[in-house]
């Protein structure tokens, strides 16, 4: 089908933790100026607020309700900052004992009801780039173009503990590789919209590839439309 303009272009790229998703739809979204909404850190700033508050993360009627009044705002400058409810909350939502907690707030169909609304609105203001786990099938079912990117267990789970590494969090390689594994089940087993590539999408395995051959990909993609 032919893309709509520039301005109103809705690119999707889902996948699993650790498959690239995020760097990716960065640089797609600065090379086709288009804003970048970074679905995974809303629900992260979700369960931050839930643990800071003192909810328990397996109480979904409390931290349902913290989604329902939390402000989440996504900062679409350079610095990509998230804030919550006024505090700048970038760097805080990607400990490890929040991503160990994000999937289970993710999980909840009140949670995702008000951040799909959220993430919505992002798309309405104009041409996006969006990335999470569940955007061409849930999200933006109509979006322009649908990527889902993959890639080994073993290299998503190196890619995620040099994340942490260079921000400093001296994590063992093995507990970040059972976190991921535990946060895939999750992912794909969750009743509410589970992880799953839409029908339409192009799936792309990012295993051995260099960022900058997964952007060009899909660039190309995205120009052929």
């Amino acid at each position: 089908m032919a893309y709509r303009e520039r301005h109103e272009l809705q690119i999707a790229i889902d996948g699993p933790a650790g498959a690239g998703k995020s760097t990716v739809a960065k640089l797609v979204a600065k090379q086709l100026n288009l804003f970048y909404v970074d679905t995974g850190a809303m629900y992260r700033a979700i369960a931050y607020k839930a643990l800071t508050s003192g909810i328990p993360i397996n109480d979904e009627e409390k931290v349902s309700q913290i989604a329902q009044t939390a402000q989440v705002v996504l900062d679409h400058s350079e610095e990509r900052l998230v804030w919550c409810d006024g505090q700048n909350v970038t760097q805080a939502i990607r400990n490890p004992e929040i991503s160990r907690a994000v999937a289970t707030v993710a999980a909840y169909s009140k949670v995702r009801e008000r951040l799909v609304e959220l993430q919505r609105r992002e798309a309405a203001r104009g041409g996006v780039v969006m990335d999470g786990r569940d955007i061409g099938t849930h999200v933006l079912p109509g979006a322009d173009l649908k990527i889902f990117l993959t890639a080994s267990a073993e290299e998503r789970a190196k890619r995620r503990w040099i994340e942490l590494r260079n921000a400093g969090k001296d994590i063992p390689f093995e507990e970040v590789a059972r976190d991921m594994q535990r946060r895939d089940r999750q992912d794909t087993e969750r009743e509410v919209s589970p992880l799953e590539p839409a029908p339409d999408a192009k799936i792309l395995d990012t295993t051995g590839l260099k960022v900058e051959d997964i952007v060009a990909e899909i660039l190309r993609l995205a120009q052929e439309g």
